[in-house]
């Protein structure tokens, strides 16, 4: 497995190494023990979740706060989505910015999304399915999200905004600067 450090040094893509020939292919997903001495501390996956979209579908800014904050690995298993992680570590260097990464089913990279930040991905091809790794369980008190489209982050969803598929929900998210519900920079939220 490869591990790389992206501009929020906390966001880490992780390249697996695929072995195929004429059969097909296999890979190694996941190594609790080689991502640990990377990252330089445990992580506990408790739970897997999986999502099936159509292109258009965007799911997202979600996080959750403490005490059920989640670390998320995440990748997709058939067809292409646009990955996104923001920073919302008040005190952080990096508080606002974020990270975009492509993962589809053919280059196989993950993105494991840290506690402390907003996560969201667009499908980019139909019958995209993705699936992800989380190390806390959902807790609906502690679930909190951010508008999407907040002018702050100056994300490129890679499509128009209007022909994006939104929950209830998702279209009427607070922007970051109007909610209160975010994470201190100088708290460890894996102790």
């Amino acid at each position: 497995m490869n591990f790389i450090r992206t501009e929020i040094p906390d966001v880490v893509i992780i390249e697996p190494e695929v072995h195929g020939d004429e059969r097909g292919y296999f890979v190694e997903t996941f190594r609790a023990d080689k991502l640990e001495e990377f990252l330089g501390y445990k992580i506990n996956f408790c739970q897997d979740n999986e999502s099936k979209s159509s292109r258009g579908v965007l799911r997202g800014l979600h996080y959750q706060l403490a005490p059920a904050a989640q670390t998320k690995l995440v990748r997709v298993i058939q067809g292409r989505v646009l990955d996104v992680a923001v920073d919302i570590r008040k005190g952080s260097p990096t508080f606002g910015k974020h990270v975009s990464v492509e993962l589809s089913g053919d280059n196989k990279r993950q993105l494991l999304v840290p506690r402390g930040f907003a996560h969201a991905f667009v499908v980019l091809e139909d019958d995209t399915v993705f699936a992800y790794k989380v190390d806390n369980y959902y807790s609906p008190q502690n679930d909190r999200g951010i508008l999407f489209s907040d002018e702050a982050f100056g994300i490129d969803w890679k499509m128009p905004l209007d022909e994006l598929k939104l929950s209830a929900k998702d279209k009427v998210q607070p922007k970051l600067c109007e909610t209160k519900d975010i994470f201190d920079y100088s708290v460890n939220y894996y102790e």
